[in-house]
């Protein structure tokens, strides 16, 4: 299993993405988990998004927001991290709609704002799911789709297993991990929870699930990181898991 550094700027006060924003943005540019496997898979999922109106619900430093842009998607930009907008906006330019917002909190838009939703790497950050997929819901129109990734939920038993402890994949329950990323650390908070857990706050926020991924790495990855994928067979890892929901 490839090491992770996640994509999307958190909600958590533990997870201090203002301070590693500048190092983050740089590693995960061209990292084998983002740029060749994360961000591709999100993109294929969301297909065609011209004209579409688009909220980029933790864009973090915004790759996703630039590709989504480009694709001809018109699209908002919310994180928790200042420090990550500050590398956002020196991508996506100063016209781009960008704003600080907590997703644990109420989102500053009207009902049924959007097209679709896209919340890569960001929900795994938050103990209740609950309150945020709600305003993920009524900022949807009717029809509109919620494109999620969040860690897979067998990864964090097999990482209690790694080191030493007996597995709770039935609980819901709070990992740490400390990264150090252009000279800066920070101590990252994640909460791991079973995929029923994740389904059945999917549909009591009304939404239908329409899709369930795990998806393989581009092709172009096994030559580029020989190293990282030398001991996995096939062209699939486990790091994430993918959804595509319908706001009913």
């Amino acid at each position: 299993m490839p090491e992770e550094h996640i994509e999307a700027a958190s909600s958590s006060r533990f997870n201090d993405y203002d301070r590693i924003a500048e190092g983050y943005t740089a590693e995960n540019e061209t990292s084998l988990i983002h740029a060749y496997y994360a961000r591709p898979a999100m993109l294929e999922l969301a297909g065609d998004v011209t004209g579409r109106l688009i909220l980029d619900a933790g864009c973090g430093s915004g790759p996703l927001f630039s590709a989504l842009r480009d694709r001809g998607a018109l699209v908002t930009g919310v994180d928790a991290s200042a420090g990550m907008l500050e590398m956002a906006r020196l991508r996506l330019g100063a016209d781009a709609d960008l704003r600080v917002v907590d997703l644990a909190s109420p989102l500053p838009f009207p009902d049924d704002a959007f097209d679709d939703v896209i919340a890569s790497l960001v929900l795994h950050y938050l103990e209740d799911w609950g309150p945020t997929l709600a305003e993920l819901r009524r900022v949807l129109r009717p029809g509109g789709r919620l494109l999620i990734s969040v860690h897979h939920p067998f990864v964090g038993a097999l990482l209690q297993h790694m080191a030493g402890e007996k597995p709770t994949y039935f609980e819901t329950r709070n990992r740490t991990q400390e990264w150090t990323m252009g000279g800066q650390t920070a101590q990252m908070s994640f909460w791991d929870r079973p995929l029923h857990a994740m389904t059945e706050a999917f549909t009591t926020a009304g939404f239908r699930i329409s899709v369930i991924s795990e998806p393989p790495f581009v092709p172009e990855a096994r030559e580029l990181f020989p190293e990282e994928l030398r001991e996995i067979t096939g062209t699939r890892f486990l790091s994430f898991l993918f959804f595509v929901l319908e706001a009913g």
